[in-house]
């Protein structure tokens, strides 16, 4: 068996392991297809956040310093895997052999887990649906974080899973205009497919078309999904005074690009940052919590209102290891990795 491991920033290998013996409470699952998180798992992968010098301190809520070798290498890379249990323990009664479940679990021929690390496959979903689980919450939660309504603007920042779902729900949100930036055509004309009033790519000063297009107002929400500061700079720059920005993804680096002397001097936004799943409580808590999160997005998909079409680049298993070296180097190339084993 063979199992996908970052062994040193950059670099992934096939790494032999044999699986242990069931205990009572857990399954075994065999793998049929994964998917990864293109945005904070690739920055984990590529050895770009600050986990590999830093520790994070609970109690204190800070990043300290780490006084010798990371602890960051090795792990594993994947999010979310499909897969059939082909083994349960003694104690198990909530599944049976046969059962086809999901989990985050990395890329992996077989998967040895606590029954509490699984689910079974929602009735309606299909197996791309369910890789697209994840990010499907991030852009919920994005745009429940951005507190809009019917008939305000909204802009998007950034169109790969997470932004092109944060498109769609925004247009069931209320949202009567809807922005979508990016720098890849394709991405752009997806963001159209799915609602977009007016998409803009990047070679532009984004910022001042999106005043222009709202009569010089701007936009009431921006959610910027793309990590870049540079895109965050120009959310700012497009948001209108007294607006919202929402910032979904893992900053990394020094911040060239993003000027807080200027616009965000100004014009007193306010900014919400780390939408976080792991981050609780919520904001809406105790209304809100993680399962309510996951049920949600989990009906949306069964009502068929969020749309993954063009979202998935599927590879066999033997071919996973080229795959992440396309990613090192064109991490845009898809929007997201399956693998089929």
């Amino acid at each position: 068996m063979k199992e996908l491991i970052a062994i040193e920033p950059g670099k992934a290998i096939l790494r032999d392991y044999e699986e242990r013996e069931l205990k009572p409470n857990e399954v075994r699952v065999k793998s049929e297809v994964s998917a990864e998180k293109h945005g904070t798992h690739l920055s984990f992968f590529l050895g770009r956040v600050p986990n590999v010098d830093k520790d994070w301190n609970s109690e204190l809520e800070l990043f300290i310093p780490r006084e010798g070798k990371s602890s960051l290498f090795p792990f594993h890379l994947g999010n979310i895997t499909v897969g059939r249990i082909v083994e349960v323990g003694k104690d198990v009664k909530e599944f049976k052999i046969g059962d086809r479940v999901w989990g985050y679990l990395p890329i992996r021929e077989t998967h040895t887990v606590d029954i509490s690390r699984i689910s079974l496959i929602p009735e309606g979903l299909t197996d791309e649906e369910v890789l697209c689980i994840d990010p499907a919450t991030v852009a919920l939660m994005s745009v429940r974080e951005g507190r809009f309504s019917l008939g305000d603007r909204v802009a998007v920042f950034g169109l790969g899973a997470i932004g092109l779902l944060t498109v769609q729900m925004a247009r069931l949100n209320g949202a009567t205009f809807i922005v979508a930036i990016d720098p890849i055509e394709e991405r752009r004309n997806l963001a159209k497919v799915f609602g977009a009033d007016l998409i803009l790519g990047t070679d532009i000063d984004v910022g001042l078309e999106i005043k222009l297009a709202t009569g010089k107002r701007g936009v009431d929400v921006s959610i910027e999904t793309s990590g870049s500061y540079r895109a965050l700079h120009q959310a700012i720059r497009g948001t209108r005074y007294g607006g919202t920005i929402v910032t979904t993804s893992l900053y990394h680096g020094e911040g060239i690009g993003l000027d807080l002397g200027e616009e965000w001097h100004i014009n007193r936004h306010t900014m919400v940052s780390g939408i976080r799943v792991e981050s609780e409580p919520y904001r809406d808590f105790p209304r809100w919590d993680r399962k309510r999160i996951y049920d949600t997005v989990i009906e949306l998909f069964k009502k068929k209102l969020l749309s993954i079409d063009g979202f998935l680049h599927t590879v066999p298993f033997g071919d996973v290891l080229s795959a992440y070296e396309t990613l090192k180097t064109n991490p845009n190339k898809w929007i997201k990795l399956g693998v089929r084993y």
